[in-house]
């Protein structure tokens, strides 16, 4: 049928190609040898003008291919066992054991590597030597596939149990390749054996002979750096690697790498990472480990990671919070960026986000270091006024403590009457913070003054205002205002403070004042305990105690 077809075929081939050419003849021969065609030219060669150009396919058959229909009884055992491997379906390698048996194929090295892969996925390593010792007694001589499966067979136990089928390698001249390592290391980055010194070494040693470390392995030995918390040299083997290799590192390994370094508050990685990880891979980091890069940033002064957090933060959909800003306040700060810091607290109130007195804590901090930078505040706040910008009153109240803790009640004072010039009104934390430096000067007039502008206002006091007020009374000589005060803020339903009541007994003992008895009951009735200090001051009679000599 496919003779004659093909004889129909040329002889229309035959007809056109006289059309084309009348002179040359050709004649077509054809070889019944498995469907084999060839055509045999009887004419003289032509010129290339008249040469036919689509000719019928000649080839030479291959009498030794064995197809697979005519496969040996042990190439169809070898095909069968590696689906089986590829599967590890353990039960199954043994029952295509078992009919070899019947059927007398005599298995060889293919056979045996397939049957110790099922095993050591199973982790049957008696099994597994077994067929080990089987292999020799047939006279099969193991390679290097061999002692991989037992290698992963034994994963489970003492490390000892790898050395001496390595020593075994050794023994039959089979030198380690980069898969030898990589199981070798695989087994010590496993959670209940993690040992990164050996795994290290290991790498070290692939180096030395030349080898290149695989893709994975190398991705899972960076990841258990990472997640010990050795974030350094998690990013010097990532950025080692990626030199010496055309090889990428997957995104996740360069997110782990950057989560370790902002749990450790490691600086140069977090900027390294945050500039691969958002910068080239385009990767939108989770809200907590946006959070973590916060802090870091914070930490040292990285305002522009700080800045850009804040922009993926609104990528992500977050709600602007204020523990997002506060990060992004003190990497301002410490920047030395004080009039962008200022300005934030602008933005947060603008966004429906209240700024505390801890938010405003990095611009106190920079203010505090010296009396100078307390009056350069102030053109930094006239700067953000002539701008059309609002000043929030935090900014001020960061400036009345700095003051306060320079020991210039003047200048602080001076600050708390500038809030109407900013079109800003004083809260609480304002009178509280002049009220302790009140305490410091022990300037009871000025604290009965603001106590007074307080009440005008309409301010409520809290509790550490009538903590301060107290302890300012006890500054004076008479301090009968204190007793009074004690009781106004208990029927505020405030509970007084332990330190109220330890200054209280501190002075009615240095004055003689047996009242000291009655602030001692109430402290004790108040669920406090006597502090050593207290205690021995009261059992002195007023005197500190003195170290003996």
């Amino acid at each position: 049928m496919l003779a004659s077809t093909s004889r129909n075929y040329l002889k229309r081939v035959s007809k056109k190609a006289a059309l084309w050419s009348p002179q040359p003849e050709c004649t077509v021969v054809f070889s019944r040898c498995q469907s084999t065609q060839q055509v045999t030219p009887t004419s003289a060669p032509r010129s290339s003008s008249s040469t036919i150009r689509n000719k019928p396919w000649s080839f030479i058959p291959d009498q030794s291919f064995q197809g697979t229909a005519r496969g040996s009884a042990i190439a169809r055992y070898q095909y069968r066992s590696t689906g089986i491997a590829n599967s590890k379906l353990t039960p199954e390698a043994l029952k295509l054991c078992r009919e070899m048996k019947k059927e007398g194929v005599k298995p060889d090295i293919i056979i045996y590597n397939n049957l110790l892969a099922c095993l050591a996925e199973d982790c049957q390593v008696l099994e597994a030597w077994a067929v080990f010792e089987d292999m020799r007694s047939m006279g099969i001589a193991p390679d290097r596939n061999t002692f991989h499966h037992l290698i992963h067979a034994s994963r489970r136990l003492h490390s000892t149990a790898m050395w001496d089928i390595l020593g075994k390698m050794e023994a039959e001249n089979i030198t380690p390749n980069e898969q030898t390592f990589h199981l070798m290391i695989q087994r010590h980055i496993v959670s209940d054996k993690r040992n990164l010194e050996f795994v290290l070494q290991c790498l070290y040693e692939l180096g030395n002979r030349g080898l290149v470390p695989d893709l994975t392995i190398t991705q899972e030995v960076i990841g258990l750096a990472a997640e010990l918390g050795f974030p350094r040299l998690a990013l010097d083997l990532a950025e080692n690697f990626e030199a010496t290799s055309v090889r990428r590192l997957s995104p996740e390994t360069w997110m782990r790498c950057l989560a370790s370094s902002a749990e450790a508050l490691y600086a140069e990685g977090v900027q390294r990472c945050w500039e691969i990880v958002v910068g080239d891979l385009n990767i939108t980091p989770d809200e907590g480990l946006c959070l973590d890069v916060l802090h870091t940033a914070g930490r040292h002064g990285l305002s522009d990671i700080a800045t850009d957090v804040i922009r993926v933060l609104r990528i992500l959909g977050a709600d602007w919070q204020e523990h997002h800003f506060a990060p992004l306040v003190e990497a301002l700060c410490n920047a030395g960026k004080l009039k962008d810091a200022i300005g934030t607290l602008d933005l947060m109130r603008s966004s429906n986000i209240f700024p505390t007195a801890v938010t405003a804590q990095p611009i106190y901090n920079f203010l505090k270091q010296d009396i100078d930078k307390v009056d350069g505040a102030w053109e930094v706040l006239d700067k953000l006024r002539n701008e059309g910008k609002m000043i929030d009153r935090t900014a001020i109240n960061a400036i009345i403590r700095a003051a306060i803790s320079l020991s210039d009640l003047q200048r602080a004072v001076g600050a708390y009457k500038a809030f109407p010039d900013y079109r800003c009104v004083p809260d609480i934390d304002t009178f509280n913070s002049l009220l302790s430096g009140c305490i410091i000067a022990s300037h009871r007039e000025l604290g009965d003054r603001l106590l007074l502008e307080l009440k005008e206002m309409g301010i409520k006091p809290d509790a550490t205002t009538y903590e301060r007020i107290i302890i300012l009374c006890l500054t004076q000589t008479t301090y009968e205002d204190a007793f009074f005060y004690l009781e106004e803020m208990k029927a505020q339903k405030f509970v007084p403070p332990r330190s109220v009541y330890d200054a209280i007994i501190r002075t009615c003992i240095a004055a003689g004042d047996s009242r000291y008895t009655l602030a001692l009951d109430e402290l004790k009735q108040c669920g406090y305990t006597v502090s050593y200090s207290l205690q021995m001051f009261i059992d002195s009679g007023g005197r500190e105690s003195r170290p003996r000599s």
